[in-house]
């Protein structure tokens, strides 16, 4: 791992962290996830079940982007090959 003098783990959103944290917490409690991560210390849950709460989340989050993009948008799919998509 490279060494550098700050974290390349740059918050887009700093104040969805409390959000997401809250999120993750209510994964792990719908997955039934060992109530051991309650205390804050995810150490003594297996990295399966970290994994699952962490693809719950991805699923969640991606079903609702969808939504809300079809709730903005009418889609009009061309079958017609030679009209490629430019997005310039």
């Amino acid at each position: 791992m490279a060494q550098g003098s700050g974290s390349s783990n740059i918050k887009v959103v700093p104040y969805a962290y409390q959000a997401l944290n809250q999120f993750k917490y209510e994964v792990a409690n719908e997955l039934g996830i060992n109530p051991e991560y309650k205390t804050g210390y995810w150490g003594n849950i297996s990295s399966r079940e970290c994994g699952s709460v962490g693809g719950h989340m991805v699923r969640r989050m991606i079903a609702l982007a969808e939504q809300e993009l079809l709730k903005g948008q009418s889609f009009n799919i061309n079958t017609d090959p030679s009209n490629t998509y430019r997005p310039f």
